[in-house]
């Protein structure tokens, strides 16, 4: 199952609801609303955290004037929660006698030690 979005700050668990981007050229912060996915050079920030946000010095900030809404779950979003509950529901798959054999043999994590001549 993939992870909620979060804010970019370090330590904020809360849900993000906008999205900040840099661009370098005009020396200009933007904070917008929430992007429909997570880019690699932008940040998703909380409604506290797009509202606090400063730029640096001889920066221009450029923020969104409306409101800053959580966007509505996405049919992903309530696939993922299926399967996840589909998951939690599915009882324990008993082991084999080969699988007793390799936690035998020195199973660690995904590393499995294969004796000599095996």
């Amino acid at each position: 199952m993939r992870s909620p979005r979060r804010c970019s700050r370090n330590g904020c668990p809360r849900q993000p609801v906008a999205t900040l981007t840099y661009v370098y050229a005009d020396s200009t912060a933007v904070v917008g609303p929430l992007a429909a996915f997570a880019e690699p050079h932008s940040y998703d920030l909380c409604e506290q955290h797009a509202r606090s946000l400063t730029a640096p010095r001889g920066w221009n900030m450029v923020r969104h004037d409306g409101e800053f809404e959580p966007p509505p779950p996405s049919g992903d979003d309530l696939v993922a929660l299926a399967d996840a509950v589909r998951e939690a529901a599915r009882p324990p798959v008993p082991r084999d006698e080969a699988e007793e054999d390799l936690g035998r043999l020195g199973r660690r994590g995904h590393l499995r030690v294969i004796p000599p001549g095996a």
